[in-house]
């Protein structure tokens, strides 16, 4: 299983993103090794916000992220909660949103080896693979 990122659906479906072309080669590495792909909700409505404006775009991230059968859907445990919270008042020198540590939250909880995603923050923890 590989928890994918907000920033890595963007580089996938958006041409001009600067990620692009190593999204859809990590993507098709991803379908050949045939993973589970791991998002919440939150990733779901980041994702979707970004794309709001192009009903093309927005159209295919809801067939990307839910109903594709290779995207599994995560939602947060009360554990899961209180340990984004903590993550946030231990890590105050860090620029985490609240998804980003929530994201991280689930990752370490659920024992997820690797995590996709452009952002940089996603190398922070150090509890996963970052592949980028």
């Amino acid at each position: 299983m590989i928890f994918v990122d907000t920033s890595f659906w963007i580089a996938f479906r958006n041409e001009r993103d600067a990620h692009h072309a190593r999204a859809k080669i990590l993507m098709q590495e991803f379908f050949r090794r045939r993973e589970t792909l791991a998002i919440t909700d939150h990733i779901f409505a980041e994702t979707h916000a970004y794309f709001v404006r192009s009903v093309p775009k927005r159209e295919q991230i809801m067939r990307d992220l839910l109903e594709n059968p290779i995207v599994r859907h995560l939602s947060p445990t009360p554990e899961e909660r209180n340990l984004t919270l903590s993550w946030l008042r231990d890590f105050q020198d860090k620029h985490w949103s609240y998804v980003d540590a929530l994201s991280f939250a689930m990752i370490e909880s659920r024992k997820i080896p690797a995590a996709a995603s452009f952002d940089d923050h996603f190398g922070q923890p150090g509890t996963f693979r970052h592949l980028h």
